[in-house]
């Protein structure tokens, strides 16, 4: 629908279902993450165990919902940071202008001249390798992008009549900023953040999978599809398991970015 109440209704019952098993296993799994059962080793999904098991005996399930948090506190952590630096230096770069704005707007376009996963892999390298490591590569490499939608917007709302007589009764510029255009840049800077969740966790997912995301013995879901992959004919639903959660809540992120890119344009 145009107004994107459909995209929002799917996101949000995904998003829900995602985040309140993340939480939920904080508190409770039906088995304990890196518990083993050499006699229940890679069986088939089950009452007993929702997801199967792995080649160690341990409940998939359980691993993917404690996985989940991981993956998920990565990106909100990664995307956090990365709003709160972008939206600084977009608001500098279109409000100050001139040598300011080039000087930023050209170290942005040095870091996006490279490929993103390129960087975040230099930086987990060359840092001491751990499970939050990966926020500070993944937040370089998100900065640009989001530098550039404050940016815009910044430019767009500055020189407009609202800003302009506010600006005559006396108000400062860090007030103009903050009170007057920020808000309006909200809304799509909202919508894009919704959506560079989604680009985290695959991003986390991939670092992960290539061993550079959270670490053993924590799960992520990166992690468990590379540890399943050895024995992927034998026991597929180790790798399905993990890759639906992906799935699923990227579909769930990508939905809600839409939903309200949609709502705050209609």
């Amino acid at each position: 629908m145009k107004n994107g109440k459909w995209e929002l209704r799917i996101g949000f019952l995904l998003a829900g279902i995602v985040i309140f098993l993340a939480v939920l296993s904080i508190f409770w799994t039906p088995y304990g993450i890196n518990e083993m059962d050499k006699t229940a080793r890679m069986t088939a999904p089950s009452l007993e165990h929702l997801f199967g098991t792995d080649n160690l005996g341990r409940d998939v399930f359980s691993r993917a919902i404690v996985g989940g948090r991981f993956t998920l506190l990565v990106a909100i952590s990664t995307v956090g940071a990365c709003t709160v630096i972008s939206t600084i230096l977009g608001l500098i770069a279109g409000y100050v202008g001139g040598a300011v704005d080039e000087v930023i707007m050209r170290l942005i376009d040095a870091v996006n001249s490279f490929p993103g996963i390129l960087i975040a892999l230099v930086i987990v390298t060359i840092m001491q390798q751990g499970n939050y490591t990966i926020v500070i590569a993944l937040c370089v490499m998100f900065i640009p992008s989001f530098t550039r939608i404050v940016r815009t917007g910044t430019l767009q709302y500055k020189d407009a009549d609202f800003v302009r007589s506010n600006k005559v009764f006396g108000d400062s510029d860090l007030r103009l900023l903050l009170v007057h255009i920020f808000p309006n840049i909200l809304p799509l800077l909202l919508s894009s953040v919704i959506v560079g969740l989604s680009n985290a966790i695959l991003a986390e997912s991939g670092m992960s999978y290539l061993g550079l995301g959270i670490q053993p013995p924590a799960p992520s879901w990166g992690r468990m599809l590379y540890e399943a992959q050895s024995f992927l004919f034998r026991a597929p639903w180790c790798a399905l398991a993990p890759g639906f959660m992906i799935v699923v809540t990227i579909v769930a992120f990508n939905c809600i970015g839409d939903g309200l890119k949609k709502r705050f344009l209609a």
